[in-house]
């Protein structure tokens, strides 16, 4: 009987940032810049390494995986949301949703993986430099960067299959910008707790697991620095790890802090202006952080721009 009662829902409204209509041009072009932004400086780190030789590391191979991960990531979710800045009517197709929920999922899942391999990859090139050659070979490479990208892309089909199971009846007003797990939940009119339970399991997998080997990686590595005689062997070291901690922070952060909390604690707002940070901060100032902080990226980009070493 109960059945009976619920209406299959064939689309979605997604109430965006804003529900403002004077800010939607405004929210259009930032956005556009920032999509924009995002696009081209992951782009020039991919060319830069492609292009140099001495950029041919593991390192900057796993950057590789970071930078087009980054790309998917954010177009998973921009063209959509720049069209809804300009659209009256801010529909979203239900299959539609359900492609994006998977696609964000499994680019981001993706990326809390690969961010614990290069963080794997700094604590072998300090801790054991003479076997880096041998342990970082090219296979082990490729298979830890094949196993983050296949951990994403099946570990996300798991909480798709959960997530619409449920019945969202007649409301089908979506309160945030993207079909997002939290969004959902709170939209559904049928028992949520086997979705909650699922989403709990996997955030064990994908974001505590690595947030935990990423943190005894870097305890460990900080140890053996310290073990470092030399001043500035010690800031060579500890430079080749500052640019990938910040990414860490700036990614980990925003996201624990969205599906990590009390559903008690969470309100659509909140979970927008998280969303927007973890969208936007890491995948845009992710090729900054690695060329600025970079000595080989910023040669590798004088190269590329024709101009002397010493320019």
């Amino acid at each position: 009987m109960e059945s009976s009662n619920l209406t299959s829902v064939t689309e979605f409204i997604l109430l965006g940032l804003s529900s403002w209509p004077e800010l939607q041009v405004h929210l259009f072009l930032l956005f556009l810049m920032i999509y924009l932004m995002i696009l081209l400086g992951n782009l020039l780190i991919m060319l830069l390494i492609l292009r140099d030789s001495h950029l041919h590391t593991p390192m900057y191979f796993f950057l590789i995986n970071l930078s087009s991960i980054e790309i998917g990531f954010t177009s998973s979710v921009f063209p959509q949301m720049l069209v809804h800045f300009l659209a009256e009517r801010k529909s979203i197709s239900y299959s539609c949703c359900v492609i994006q929920f998977y696609t964000v999922l499994s680019f981001g899942i993706a990326e809390c993986y690969i961010l614990l391999v290069m963080a794997y990859d700094r604590y072998v090139a300090i801790r054991d430099p003479l076997r880096y050659s041998i342990t970082m070979n090219w296979g082990i490479c490729g298979m830890l960067a094949a196993g983050s990208w296949l951990g994403g892309f099946m570990l996300s089909i798991v909480d798709t299959v959960a997530t619409f199971q449920l019945s969202f009846c007649q409301n089908n007003v979506i309160n945030h910008f993207l079909c997002e797990m939290p969004a959902l939940l709170h939209l559904s009119c049928t028992d949520t707790t086997h979705a909650e339970l699922v989403m709990q399991v996997l955030c064990i997998f994908t974001l505590l697991c690595p947030i935990t080997f990423i943190i005894l990686s870097y305890t460990h590595i900080i140890i053996a620095v310290l073990k470092i005689r030399s001043a500035q062997g010690r800031r060579k070291a500890f430079s080749t790890c500052s640019s990938h901690i910040l990414v860490v922070t700036l990614y980990f952060g925003p996201i624990m802090s969205l599906y990590l909390k009390p559903k008690s604690l969470s309100s659509p707002e909140y979970n927008k202006i998280v969303s927007v940070c973890y969208f936007v901060c890491t995948p845009a100032l992710n090729p900054l952080i690695y060329s600025l902080r970079n000595k080989e990226v910023k040669m590798a980009l004088r190269k590329l721009l024709g101009k002397p070493e010493g320019a």
